[in-house]
């Protein structure tokens, strides 16, 4: 599947995004996206939900400017990360995308109700090239915001398909 990417240079500063995932070839899989696609970013990583909520309360210069959560990790699920940054008023402003294998509605239901902006289903490298390309474009333009429900949950194939209910943004 091929997607046209355009190249950008709205700014120099990185956009700093963490992830939280236990899986080590799901996170190297992430970062060769990240680098393939012409968008300054700074990347660090977490490797459970214990780790993710213990990072973010550490006195860290500079709070991610995105989320990309596993919803099945040990010690803390996803969905107890996000409740728990919930009831943090400083953490509650991290945009957070939902990025994990499993794709049920009751939980991107349960995800969105949480605060969660997207919900992304682990796909193939060029469609995820895509989706973060796309992401990070309009956080560097300033029009990345969590969308109605029926928007929540991006599917490539929405982006080529209009009959389709879920749509890419």
């Amino acid at each position: 599947m091929e997607h046209n990417v355009q190249p950008l240079s709205f700014s120099k500063t990185p956009i700093n995004i963490l992830m939280a995932d236990d899986d080590d070839d799901d996170r190297g899989f992430f970062q060769r996206a990240l680098k393939a696609i012409p968008i300054s970013t700074q990347f660090n990583e977490v490797i459970d939900g214990e780790k993710l909520i213990t990072y973010l309360r550490s006195d860290i210069n500079e709070l991610p400017t995105i989320l990309f959560l596993d919803c099945n990790m040990p010690r803390k699920s996803g969905i107890e990360c996000l409740l728990e940054m919930q009831l943090d008023e400083r953490l509650k402003l991290i945009p957070v995308i939902i990025y994990s294998t499993s794709m049920h509605e009751d939980i991107a239901n349960l995800f969105y109700r949480t605060g969660a902006y997207y919900y992304i289903k682990k796909t193939n490298l060029t469609d995820l090239e895509f989706v973060l390309n796309k992401v990070l474009t309009m956080i560097l333009e300033k029009t990345f915001s969590r969308p109605e429900r029926a928007n929540f949950i991006m599917n490539l194939s929405a982006s080529k398909n209009a009959t389709s209910n879920n749509h890419l943004c």
